[in-house]
């Protein structure tokens, strides 16, 4: 048996490699308030509700509590007075509870019914589609702008469309969608309409500029999502769904008393579950107030808008679109002498102290192309690194023109050859059993097996990028799970 202190000292040793959750390092995943406060009073709330099962409210009254409160300042935050809600474990949850309410709410059964949704909508929806058997119709966006493009979405509803969607704004780029048009459109076909504002909502909400209706003043808007592990800084889990309508909130509860147990009603999809993240997040929320989460909004809008302008002045490479928010994308300036591949500019960044995340390119249903990027999440930390920033952008830059842009391993790039000539086709790909598609990965020099705790050990991340752009999407999803399913258990 192992001592407390060993236990901790073992964990602090494999903690030691993680991505750094604090201080600006990593633009991506963390969201860092750069409040000591706020970190250990986030602390101490969970600490108080550790063993709280969410799962019973009328047993553990804190958590309806709590959940109210978080309800009622989100009321406020996203512009309505009246609307109702949930309180989730996080985006996809609530992104998922958004389509399960939409479906049953038109009592559309499982297997039918389509969401249209951006081709920059987030994934979740992807996710939801396949738990609840609905069609995502993915709908190609402005490939310039990167913002939904409405005539095209309506093209895609029929009169089996359950839900449009909208981003507040969109994860790959920062764009916010035209949310006052969905709404129209929306309106005028007789079909609801979410608003995801997981990432962004929460800083969108306290915007030092003005911004176009996005939120559930926009008429149209029946859902909205924003997360409070995100820009609400609370440790994850923590998100909410709010609905403008009471019927369209019920529609997603699920309510038994046809088995021999205690009666099971859950707003959510988790069961028993833990109060900490909410609880963390409603602290958190009459910690700062509306004048506090003004304060840290400030800072990033300033940030974010520096950075902006450091990239802008940066030849070889270019903004996507007009990001608005915290968030935004960068890739090959093709205009330029010399464009700048973004994920060597990404690689050359993280040698100088920066972890940014690479995206590969995105072919749309239309053929046209989302170029590949490198995402950057601005946070109210960042301004404190903003200048060592600022100089590891640029200085990246310079190493990163001219090179060659990354490539696929070499037996991912013979497969792709293989895919292309017609010798292997998905179907032969997705019929592999997982040792098989293991062997694959190994001998791509992709090893599921390395010790997750051993930084040398890292992924080269453009190279896996690169072999997402050349494979078909199916394949590298498959081995992309098999991956991930290896990598987190035991070595045969």
């Amino acid at each position: 048996m192992n001592t407390p202190e060993e236990i901790v000292a073992e964990l602090r040793r494999l903690r030691a490699t993680d991505a750094p959750t604090h201080g600006g390092r990593i633009l991506s995943y963390v969201y860092d308030s750069g409040l000591a406060a706020v970190d250990r009073l986030a602390a101490d709330a969970a600490a108080l509700v550790q063993p709280v099962n969410g799962l019973d409210p009328t047993t553990f009254g804190s958590v309806a509590a709590i959940e109210r409160d978080l309800i009622s300042f989100s009321r406020t935050a996203f512009g309505s007075s009246d609307a109702v809600g949930s309180v989730t474990s996080g985006g996809t949850e609530s992104c998922v509870l958004a389509v399960l309410s939409a479906r049953e709410y038109t009592r559309t059964p499982a297997g039918a019914g389509n969401v249209v949704v951006p081709s920059t909508a987030h994934a979740a929806f992807d996710k939801a589609g396949k738990l609840l058997g609905v069609t995502v119709r993915r709908v190609p966006v402005d490939p310039t702008t990167t913002r939904a493009d409405v005539d095209a979405m309506a093209g895609a509803i029929d009169d089996d469309t359950i839900l449009l969607v909208g981003s507040a704004p969109n994860y790959p780029t920062g764009t916010l969608d035209p949310i006052v048009e969905l709404g129209d459109l929306a309106l005028r076909r007789g079909v609801g309409l979410h608003v995801d504002a997981c990432l962004g909502g929460l800083a969108l909400a306290w915007w030092p500029t003005p911004l176009p209706d996005w939120d559930l003043t926009a008429p149209g808007v029946t859902s909205l999502s924003a997360d409070f592990h995100k820009y609400g800084y609370a440790p994850k889990g923590a998100s909410v769904l709010l609905h403008t309508d009471r019927d369209r909130h019920r529609a997603a509860f699920f309510a038994t008393t046809d088995w021999p147990g205690y009666p099971v009603v859950s707003p959510t999809l988790l069961g028993s579950k833990s109060a900490a993240g909410a609880t963390a997040a409603w602290a958190i929320t009459r910690y700062l107030g509306a004048a506090g989460f003004t304060r840290l909004v400030a800072d990033i809008a300033a940030t974010a808008g520096r950075l902006v302008d450091v990239v802008g002045g940066i030849d070889g490479l270019r903004v996507v679109g007009d990001p608005t928010g915290p968030v935004f994308a960068v890739a090959a300036d093709p205009d330029a002498a010399t464009p700048i591949d973004p994920h060597r500019w990404a690689d050359e960044v993280a040698a100088r102290g920066f972890t940014l995340q690479p995206q590969p390119a995105y072919v749309q249903a239309d053929g046209s192309t989302l170029a590949a990027s490198t995402h950057l999440t601005i946070t109210p930390v960042t301004s404190a690194v903003v200048d060592e920033l600022s100089h590891a952008l640029r200085d990246g830059a310079d190493a990163a023109r001219g090179l060659e842009r990354s490539v696929a391993p070499a037996m991912l790039r013979e497969l792709a050859a293989a895919f292309d000539s017609g010798a292997v086709s998905v179907d032969d790909a997705l019929a592999l059993d997982s040792a098989s598609t293991e062997a694959v990965l190994v001998g791509a020099g992709i090893d599921p097996h390395t010790d997750p705790s051993d930084a040398a050990g890292s992924l080269d991340l453009s190279a896996v990028i690169a072999a997402i752009e050349s494979l078909p999407k199916l394949v590298t999803a498959k081995m992309l799970a098999e991956f991930l399913a290896a990598y987190s258990n035991p070595a045969p």
